[in-house]
């Protein structure tokens, strides 16, 4: 048993020695293209299960996708039960990671519930905070589980204006009395990994367009892996501190 300390600490200190992770969607056919991959830190989708097992045998790490957002863009319903029963297995490796399930525009108290409903540790598990949620849920958040994952409600699209300051709003409210960044991954936020101070990232670029005649896989994941944010402190300016007082 790690006390919630304790789990605190190694996360600082496993993110202080880090540069943003980026998880690549896993979901690459044929195995002869999937294995290009190998060495690489790998997300494998509920929605999108089968390349889970060849994940394992040559990712250095796995992000297990609770599949969400494909879900909820399908217009689709999920056991959750099932979601459960897939990932239990693959937890048994200590490189792996799951997201506690969420749902897309659910509100707080049902992204709660939800949370409230998983059955592993927080040393392998990570929730989600919506875009569209208060900052003190995500703060409670933060305080609790040494991992936190940023996704992004329907009205607010990567990018945009809206959720960009949304974003700066988010960091200064976590950041602002803190001198140490927490673990935040991104999801589908590789695009903006430069701008933020991510621990993790993840995106499906590579899955969706590897067969672009101007694309290598080994190419596409390289350039990925190599852009960083600026710094991994965030800098709140002074009218915004004082906003925050």
């Amino acid at each position: 048993y790690v006390s919630r300390a304790t789990s605190h600490v190694l996360a600082i200190f496993k993110r202080a020695l880090e540069m943003t992770i980026h998880y690549h969607c896993f979901d690459i056919n044929p195995t002869e293209k999937a294995i290009q991959m190998a060495g690489r830190n790998l997300l494998v989708s509920f929605a999108y299960p089968s390349r889970v097992e060849l994940a394992h045998q040559i990712g250095q790490s796995v992000m297990l996708d609770n599949g969400a957002f494909t879900i909820w863009r399908q217009g689709k319903d999920i056991r959750w039960s099932e979601y459960y029963a897939w990932a239990d297995k693959w937890l048994d490796c200590s490189t792996t990671w799951a997201i506690i399930p969420d749902v897309i525009d659910g509100g707080e108290d049902h992204q709660d519930k939800l949370i409230a409903d998983w059955p592993w540790s927080r040393q392998q598990s990570a929730p989600v905070w919506h875009t569209d949620e208060s900052y003190q849920r995500l703060a409670r958040l933060v305080e609790f589980w040494p991992r936190v994952c940023i996704g992004s409600s329907a009205k607010h699209r990567i990018g945009s204006s809206i959720w960009r300051r949304t974003m700066d709003g988010a960091f200064n409210f976590i950041c602002g009395s803190s001198t140490r960044t927490p673990y935040l991954h991104g999801l589908r936020m590789q695009g903006v990994s430069s701008e933020y101070p991510f621990a993790s990232v993840d995106s499906a670029d590579i899955a969706r367009n590897n067969n672009r005649p101007q694309n290598t896989i080994p190419k596409m994941v390289d350039r990925w892996d190599k852009i960083q944010p600026r710094s991994f402190r965030w800098d709140i300016k002074p009218e915004q501190r004082e906003l925050l007082a």
